[in-house]
Parts: C-alpha cells; sequence; structure tokens
C-alpha cells in the first residue's frame, strides 16, 4: 500500500507560481513513475508531469516550459513548480504513483489561480 499526500495548493493571482509536494509514505525508489495531474472544473482529468526514479521526465504540451517536476528521495517526495500562472491552470491538482502494478493517487489539492 502507498499513501501520497499533497500540499501547497490555494489561491494564486495571474502570473504567480506555484510550488506542490507529494509526500509518500514509503521510499519514492519503488514508486515508479509518479506525476501530476489536474482535473478543471467540467473537464476531464489531464496529465501535467511525470518522472521516473532515474530523473526523466514528462510534460504536457500545455504547461512545457512553465513547469518543473522533481524528486526528493531523502524525502520521499515529488515537487511541482509551476510558473507564470494563468486562470486556466486552475483546478484540482493530485499526486499519482505506480507501484507495483498498482497504481495510487493522493487526495488532490484544490489550485485556484484569480485574474
Amino acid at each position: 500500500q502507498v499513501q501520497l499526500v499533497e500540499s501547497g495548493g490555494g489561491l494564486v493571482q495571474a502570473g504567480g507560481s506555484l510550488r506542490l509536494s507529494c509526500a509518500a509514505s514509503r521510499t519514492i525508489f519503488t514508486i515508479d513513475p509518479m506525476g501530476w495531474y489536474r482535473q478543471a472544473p467540467g473537464k476531464q482529468r489531464e496529465l501535467v508531469a511525470t518522472i521516473t526514479s532515474g530523473g526523466n521526465t514528462n510534460y504536457a504540451d500545455s504547461i512545457k516550459g512553465r513547469c518543473t517536476i522533481s524528486r526528493d528521495n531523502a524525502k520521499n517526495t515529488i515537487i511541482l513548480q509551476v510558473n507564470s500562472l494563468t486562470p486556466e491552470d486552475t483546478g484540482v491538482y493530485s499526486c499519482w504513483g505506480k507501484w507495483f502494478k498498482y497504481d495510487y493517487w493522493g487526495q488532490g489539492t484544490q489550485v485556484t489561480v484569480s485574474s
């Protein structure tokens, strides 16, 4: 079993930045890959970014260039940094990880970008 706990959401002004953290209940070397998804109001959940245990990253085209995903192996945490926020970045951001063949999700954290 894996528990993923997100933190760092909230209300942000357009043009600002956000930093989200996802803490795992076990070593993230065994949770591979990990990443972030988001769901905007009235829309389907979409990929934001993923990162493998080897540090390989993948970003959605809509956020590429404004976003960085990273791992802190010592803290069993992944971090998502998003800059130049727009109201279109508003949504519930959820941490995801694959442990063996199972998918695990955090409870999600709300991010609201005001114009």
